[in-house]
């Protein structure tokens, strides 16, 4: 998974901070009248005719808006505005690219400190002890906005830079010059105010359940089943739920053993999606766990005092869900933590996210992709198999043939950064090219699965996490680390490639999952693994259309566990837990039990995003119909060019950051076009 770019979540935390530390909602903004802002208009145009009014005046609505009485009196706004504003469109851009520059160094200091105090937290580097949990979970920039507004940087801004909506920006946007754009994204900067210690209590929240779920392995070496057999190698860790789903993927190449294996991993997930799982399995090489019968033992002997987990997973989720409902009053346009996410920081509507999912999932074709997989596997189709894995060449080839190759490959973090040139030379890039864009790239050893971290400012380096072990990069490693590698690549170009600082990024994470997972598509080329097979493109389309469909259902569930938070908000972990269970097999039945044939499972509600990365699963289906719109693009082109072009676009809005790079809208209809030409209708 990638981690939000840093640039975004502090950004984030400046359009939602104030100096006021009471937990009482921030006063409404008409403590600067009408009254007053049309005396501030009426001064411009007898001393300024020929400035822009239209702009004057959304820069002092926007100003009043965010003002305070502990910023001053109503004259002393008056006086701030008449001082502060600046009428000269040359001097406002020099003073656009001053501001800049101070917040490329703010944003890009307080980026690297973060990683620094989280360092022991997010990389393999022993036992973390409480002090790394209070340094790694404490909240650097916090504090920054309060000093902001108190010295009335954050005025200024407001006042000369405004805040447009959405809606202005893509009505607006088209005709913006891409100074014009930098300049509304500064305007994005300041939107509405909050306590400093709400946001330092959700940054407590989100690190907690951080650590809760890198921690949370499975020794899948001490499982057994019911007669008492182990069926996984003795050394094999799997963390929840990356590496279970990736392992029960890998299995379907396993015809032997490979379903027994799958049906364990399957009840696995229920009893943590239940939270049935003990908690003396968790992490815990210690015993032995039969996941069918829940019965632990230790040395061959039942194990006492046995107790379940007690929904700390939906106790997290909880906790996070409270810290951002504090910070709802705060945001008067945003006051929900989904309109945050999806309005605010994916600039696209909730509603509309669901509309094409919903859409899609129910989609005619799915069920015949269903019979095809069906035949393939000549068995019954089982809940777990929406990650049927057997469209991908990779399925035919055994994952210890392909462990070993990584392994000797990348034996250590080292070994895959010195590979890195190599891999994107392959991709396309020219070598000197190539060299730059890994130059500006370290790799670590993670804690959890592995994710991404972009710089913060030039000069800066991107930073890889990726799990290996000491006999070196296995498969599942190596394909996770290829999938962060194209986040790096996309942060790098995003940073140093795009014209102004204020426009680097990219729209939303989608855009970088969709990097990542052409990265990640193409991981056996570059291994040298050659695939011979000629119904490669048939086997693409049928294989995203499928991953679209599973992703987009967890997506779903997210969703709907949102919504149902903010209808109950004092709901305890218990009763969080079966309203959980309950949305989770509701989709299910809505859209999956008529695909794959099997009614009331929950699996959708497995995802770990869903307690340490809350409303993000929504960005992996736009990454997917991202990706598949840009791979068709880029058959008859240069990869690498393409990349280096589209991402040069910087952070405009999804829709016009698409049209710019492949000349339509975001939409899943050549996704379903593609699939009716394959599957023959």
């Amino acid at each position: 998974m990638k981690k939000i770019m840093f640039l975004i979540a502090i950004t984030a935390l400046a359009a939602c901070s104030s100096p006021d530390n009471s937990k009482k909602p921030a006063q409404s903004p008409a403590f600067i009248d009408e009254e007053i802002i049309k005396s501030a208009t009426e001064v411009l145009k007898s001393e300024s005719p020929q400035t822009s009014l239209a702009l004057y005046e959304r820069g002092v609505r926007h100003a009043a808006s965010l003002w305070r009485q502990e910023d001053g009196t109503p004259d002393d706004f008056l006086g701030f505005v008449r001082d502060n504003y600046i009428s000269d469109p040359e001097k406002r851009k020099v003073v656009f690219k001053k501001i800049s520059d101070y917040f490329e160094s703010i944003y890009g200091y307080y980026n690297e400190i973060t990683l620094s105090l989280k360092k022991n937290l997010d990389e393999a580097r022993g036992e973390i002890d409480e002090i790394d949990r209070m340094f790694g979970n404490y909240s650097v920039g916090a504090h920054l906005q309060n000093d902001l507004y108190a010295n009335k940087i954050a005025f200024l801004v407001a006042l000369n830079f405004p805040y447009y909506n959405l809606e202005e920006k893509e009505k607006l946007g088209p005709s913006w010059s891409r100074e014009e754009w930098a300049m509304a994204r500064l305007g994005d900067i300041f939107v509405s105010r909050v306590p400093a210690d709400l946001n330092q209590a959700l940054s407590v929240a989100t690190g907690n359940s951080d650590m809760y779920i890198a921690d949370y392995n499975i020794h899948m070496g001490h499982l057994l089943t019911d007669d008492g057999r182990k069926i996984f190698p003795e050394d094999m860790i799997l963390l929840s739920h990356w590496n279970l789903r990736d392992e029960l993927k890998a299995d379907y190449a396993d015809r032997a053993n490979g379903q027994e294996k799958q049906e364990m991993i399957f009840r696995v997930m229920e009893r943590i999606i239940r939270q049935e799982i003990p908690e003396e399995v968790i992490n815990n090489p210690g015993v032995e766990w039969a996941p069918f019968t829940n019965k632990v033992t230790k040395d061959g002997k039942p194990y006492d005092n046995v107790k379940p987990e007690n929904d700390t997973r939906y106790q997290h989720i909880l906790n996070t869900f409270r810290a951002m409902k504090d910070i709802d009053p705060y945001n008067p346009e945003m006051n929900t933590a989904i309109l945050r996410k999806f309005s605010w920081e994916m600039e696209i509507s909730q509603e509309e996210v669901e509309a094409l999912f919903d859409i899609y999932l129910q989609s005619p074709q799915l069920k015949q992709v269903a019979a095809l997989i069906k035949e393939r596997l000549g068995r019954d189709l089982r809940p777990y198999d929406i990650w049927y894995d057997g469209f991908k060449t990779r399925s035919s080839i055994s994952e210890e043939i392909l462990t070993a190759k990584t392994s000797k490959l990348y034996p250590s973090p080292e070994a895959f950064h010195a590979g890195m040139p190599e891999i994107l030379k392959k991709l396309g890039w020219k070598p000197e090219r190539a060299e730059y864009l890994a130059s500006k790239i370290v790799v670590d050893p993670a804690r959890g699965s592995g994710h991404a971290w972009g710089a913060g400012r030039k000069g800066s380096v991107a930073h890889l996490r990726t799990r290996i072990s000491e006999n070196g990069m296995d498969y599942k490693g190596y394909n996770i680390a290829v999938h962060e590698f194209g986040h790096n690549v996309e942060q790098t170009i995003t940073l140093y490639d795009v014209d102004h600082f204020m426009m680097s990024g990219v729209p939303n994470t989608a855009f970088t999952e969709a990097t990542a997972f052409i990265f990640q598509q193409r991981d056996l080329m570059l291994l040298g693994m050659k695939d011979n097979n000629q119904e490669k493109e048939r086997s693409e389309v049928l294989d995203n259309a499928w991953s679209l469909m599973e992703i987009m259902g967890v997506g779903m569930v997210d969703m709907k566990m949102w919504k149902w938070l903010y209808e109950n908000p004092e709901a305890t972990p218990a009763t969080l837990r079966e309203a959980v269970i309950k949305i989770a097999t509701d989709t299910w039945n809505e859209y999956f039990a008529q695909v794959i044939g099997v009614k009331d499972s929950p699996l959708l509600a497995i995802y770990s995003h869903m307690v340490n990365s809350p409303l993000y699963l929504a960005n992996y289906s736009y990454g997917h119909v991202i990706q598949f719109q840009i791979e068709e693009y880029l058959k008859d082109k240069k990869l690498s060019d393409e990349i280096d072009r589209m991402y040069k676009q910087g952070r405009l809005t999804p829709q016009q950051w698409m049209t710019g790079a492949v000349g339509s809208k975001i939409s899943t209809q050549p996704l379903i076009d593609a699939l009716d030409k394959v599957l023959g209708n």
